[in-house]
């Protein structure tokens, strides 16, 4: 995989990004929220998905949402935070959906992750069901976290679907016939700026062969900031940065990738996003 540029790789006229996951609620932001969601419009990312992963940071994520236009928000209890999934927190996550639909675009992040374990795996499956139960009710598509849970996760989804809304793999970390599973479901598969690190061989292989039409790219920040930013805070910025690495690997024009994931991301998303990049209070 080539090095990529510290110049900021330019999005041709007329082309733009949608960044379908970010954290924008997250400390990293704090001081300088309204820099990172201009500086982001101002060179193509017309779109950004902040992204709940509690109830509280997925009331913060509404909030958020209501201040750009070129923010929308999802909600959802990530798997970190299993055990505080009851009926209680349902109720509210429900009832944050049902006063704020034009903020709220998905459910998620939810999912299983073996690697940390925070929470028992048993509780983390518990916690998946009851949340893919009520984002079916809701009328939500699904942004799901996988790490090191590829067998039990699939599992679940196809028992739990199907999810007539469709849903995301964010962050994928699995191998090309993993994919092809995912994709097999009706999902789409996200790209992180992780494809930029030179040894992610499996991530690359499936950047560069998965269909147009479900591909979505992401950052994740402030998270894994793709080359050549690794190892600093990530912003939504450099989903630009993703983009050209995979234009790269699979050897058509930025403008492509930029056209077909920004229209996979409003058609998953159910909404256009503003190219005003101005807070709207």
């Amino acid at each position: 995989m080539p090095e990529l540029r510290t110049t900021i790789p330019v999005l041709p006229e007329g082309a733009t990004l949608v960044d379908s996951h970010c954290h924008l609620d997250m400390e990293d932001y704090r001081d300088d929220l309204q820099q990172v969601v201009e500086r982001a419009a101002r060179h193509g990312v017309s779109g950004i998905v902040t992204i709940g992963i509690d109830l509280a940071s997925s009331r913060q994520a509404v909030a958020i949402a209501g201040r750009f236009k070129t923010v929308r928000a999802t909600i959802g209890i990530h798997p970190h935070h299993a055990d505080d999934v009851d009926q209680t927190t349902l109720d509210e996550l429900a009832l944050l959906v049902e006063r704020n639909r034009d903020q709220i675009v998905g459910f998620g992040e939810i999912g299983l992750d073996y690697v940390k374990r925070h929470v028992a795996p048993e509780r983390q499956r518990s916690a998946l069901i009851m949340q893919l139960g009520l984002a079916k009710e809701l009328g939500l598509p699904i942004i799901i976290h996988d790490r090191d849970a590829h067998e039990d996760c699939l599992k679940l989804l196809q028992s739990e679907g199907p999810f007539d809304q469709g849903g995301v793999m964010h962050c994928f970390s699995g191998d090309l016939e993993f994919a092809r599973t995912i994709l097999d479901m009706n999902l789409y598969i996200s790209i992180p700026g992780i494809v930029t690190f030179k040894n992610a061989q499996d991530l690359q292989a499936v950047a560069a062969q998965i269909p147009l039409d479900q591909l979505l790219v992401e950052t994740d920040g402030p998270f894994l900031a793709p080359v050549p930013f690794r190892g600093k805070r990530n912003e939504p910025l450099y989903t630009i940065y993703t983009a050209a690495a995979i234009a790269t690997l699979r050897g058509v024009a930025l403008s492509e990738i930029a056209r077909h994931t920004s229209d996979n991301a409003c058609r998953l998303f159910a909404c256009t996003f503003s190219s005003d990049e101005a807070p709207t209070s």
